[in-house]
C-alpha cells in the first residue's frame, strides 16, 4: 500500500489547494448556497426523494455543500473527505449555516475506522470513484456503514468520458475503458476555475461499469437499478452546450456523460 499511499497524499495535496479556489468560484457559488439555494441537482434530489428525519453519510463531501443541502432537507448527515482543508470549511459553513451535519477527514476507504454509526442512506457523486485503486474495499465500507433495509447511491461521471485526455486541445482517445494501472495527470487550472494558475497534481484511476456493479454485488448489496444519461449537470467536459433543461450536452454526443445506480443492503453479513 506504500506506493497507494504516496499517490494519496498527492491527491490530498492537490485537494486542499483547491478548496480556497472552488470556494470562490461561479461554479460552487457559495454566496447563493449560503443564501439557501441548493447544491443538489436533479438526479440525486429525484433519486432520494424525501429524506428527512434519515440518516446520510457522505463519501467525499469536498468542502460540503452537498451535505449541508441534504441537511437542509431534514436529514441528519456526516460527510466525508480526504481534504483537511475541505473539511475545515464544511464545518465553518454548518457552523455558519447552524445546521447539524459532522465532518470527518480520513481517506474514504478508511470511513469505518472513523465512524461506527451505520446510516439509511450513503451517498456519493461526479468525480468520486476515479481517486481509488480498487472498488472492492470501497464497497466493502458502504455496506458495513449501512443499516440493513438502507440505500446506496452513486451518481457518476461516465467511464467513457474518462478514455479521453482533456488537456491538449481535441479530447483524444488514450486510457482502457477500465484501466488498471494508475494514470498520472497534472495541468494547470481546476475544473471549477480554468483560468486559476494553481497545478493540479492527480492520480487516478478508471473504473468500468461492471466493476462498480460487481463491487457491490460482492459486497451484499442488491441493484435496484442502472441508469446511463447523455446530459451533465456540470459544463465540465470541452465545448458542451447548455439545453433547455439547464444541463449540458456534447456537439455530437455519442454516448452517455452521466450514470447513476442505486442499491440496497437486503440483509446483514
Amino acid at each position: 500500500m506504500n506506493e497507494h499511499t504516496n499517490y494519496f497524499e498527492v491527491n490530498k495535496a492537490t485537494w486542499n489547494k483547491k478548496v480556497a479556489i472552488h470556494a470562490q468560484s461561479d461554479m460552487y457559488n457559495i454566496e447563493a448556497f449560503k443564501n439557501g439555494k441548493t447544491s443538489l441537482m436533479p438526479y440525486e434530489l429525484k433519486a432520494l426523494g424525501d429524506v428527512r428525519g434519515k440518516s446520510l453519510l457522505h463519501l467525499q463531501c469536498h468542502f460540503g455543500q452537498d451535505t449541508l443541502s441534504w441537511s437542509r432537507m431534514g436529514a441528519k448527515c456526516v460527510g466525508v473527505d480526504l481534504s483537511d482543508e475541505g473539511v475545515k470549511l464544511a464545518k465553518q459553513l454548518n457552523s455558519e449555516l447552524q445546521l447539524d451535519a459532522e465532518f470527518v477527514c480520513c481517506n474514504v476507504l478508511d470511513t469505518s475506522k472513523h465512524i461506527s454509526e451505520t446510516f439509511d442512506i450513503v451517498f456519493t457523486s461526479y468525480g468520486t470513484i476515479g481517486w481509488l485503486p480498487d472498488l472492492k474495499p470501497w464497497a466493502k465500507m458502504i455496506s458495513e456503514r449501512l443499516k440493513v433495509g438502507g440505500t446506496f447511491y452513486i451518481v457518476e461521471f461516465h467511464p467513457i468520458a474518462w478514455m479521453f485526455d482533456y488537456n491538449e486541445g481535441q479530447p483524444k482517445m488514450i486510457y482502457h475503458y477500465s484501466q488498471d494501472d494508475v494514470i498520472y495527470d497534472e495541468y494547470e487550472g481546476t475544473y471549477a476555475n480554468q483560468e486559476s494558475k494553481m497545478v493540479s497534481k492527480e492520480y487516478g484511476w478508471n473504473h468500468g461499469l461492471s466493476e462498480v456493479i460487481n463491487s457491490l454485488i460482492y459486497a451484499g448489496l442488491q441493484i435496484e437499478y442502472l441508469n446511463e444519461y447523455d446530459e451533465s449537470p456540470y459544463d465540465v467536459f470541452p465545448d458542451l452546450i447548455k439545453t433547455k433543461t439547464g444541463m449540458y450536452k456534447m456537439k455530437d454526443q455519442l454516448f452517455p456523460m452521466i450514470f447513476e445506480l442505486k442499491a440496497n443492503k437486503m440483509k446483514s453479513l
